[in-house]
């Protein structure tokens, strides 16, 4: 699959060497960064409609911090610090199954248990990766943390397009179901939906495109993706469909506009906080639209 991505990059940058594009296109890793955001921001905003439904945004928050500990742990374990997924991939899913099984087999409150594995997490996280920086270039924690269009690669798209296509291959087979038993899992039951194996299936798909999406978007920050588009379109939809629709909509612009505006006018700004500011001014928006129609009213 990696070999795909030359020529599409060779015909951007005639493009853009030719005045049809702008000129920011000539460069390799804004076509990267902007191949990533046809992949992330659909399926982000896609994913997120259920985040918001099933009230998961704790709980994607600590899948998120939790891919602090699998960068930290892939390196001790001998994987390279730019790319290491196996182990990024195997502690994000044990961990997300492990709080899931939790949750499901105490009485506990699911924000209270999300707080206890967010927080161990963390502490792990934060001191193997004190233990971690020691010995590799600092600039490398922060590209984990908050994202670098710098950095990613073939093996990065690789990775995030073979994770979207099966994540959308799955949402798009299970919709229906995953909807109904996110609204009213007590229907779904009864209609003879196994609404705790697509819990579970629903949790590895969040866990999935969240560490796809680390290299581009931060480890601190791809869960406000995941909420923040979601949140917004359901302020501004009057159904399903629409908050389906305006999510992955509201996602995906948010992507192009947060790769391309630092680039352009020369900010200072990682790509993953740029991504989310600009989600968080669609919210902003809509929440101001709304009040305004309140008041009209």
């Amino acid at each position: 699959m990696m070999g795909l991505f030359a020529p599409v990059r060779a015909a951007i940058q005639h493009w853009a060497q030719i005045g049809d594009l702008p000129s920011a296109f000539q460069y390799a890793f804004v076509i990267n960064a902007l191949i990533c955001a046809v992949f992330i921001g659909p399926i982000l905003g896609g994913v997120g409609t259920m985040v918001v439904t099933k009230r998961l945004a704790f709980f994607s928050q600590a899948v998120g911090h939790a891919a602090l500990t699998g960068v930290a742990l892939g390196y001790l374990l001998g994987e390279p610090i730019t790319e290491p997924y196996i182990t990024l991939f195997g502690f994000c899913i044990l961990f997300a199954l492990t709080l899931n099984f939790t949750k499901n087999s105490t009485k506990m409150a699911s924000d209270t248990l999300t707080g206890v594995f967010l927080s161990i997490s963390m502490a792990v996280g934060s001191s193997l990766l004190v233990f971690v920086a020691s010995k590799i270039n600092i600039h490398i924690v922060d590209q984990v943390l908050f994202g670098s269009i710098l950095t990613v690669n073939d093996v990065d798209l690789t990775v995030l397009i073979v994770v979207a296509v099966l994540v959308a291959a799955v949402g798009v087979l299970r919709f229906n179901r995953m909807l109904l038993a996110s609204f009213n899992p007590e229907l779904a039951h009864v209609r003879g939906v196994n609404v705790k194996l697509l819990d579970y299936v629903f949790v590895v798909m969040i866990t999935l495109i969240t560490v796809a999406a680390v290299k581009i978007v931060g480890a601190m920050l791809v869960e406000s993706l995941l909420l923040i588009p979601a949140a917004a379109a359901r302020i501004m939809s009057r159904s399903i469909r629409s908050f389906f629709v305006l999510s992955i909509v509201i996602s995906t612009i948010s992507c192009f506009i947060g790769i391309l505006a630092p680039i352009i006018w020369n900010l200072p700004l990682p790509s993953g906080g740029s991504i989310v500011l600009v989600a968080a001014m669609f919210f902003v928006l809509a929440t101001l639209g709304r009040l305004g129609l309140r008041q009209a009213m």
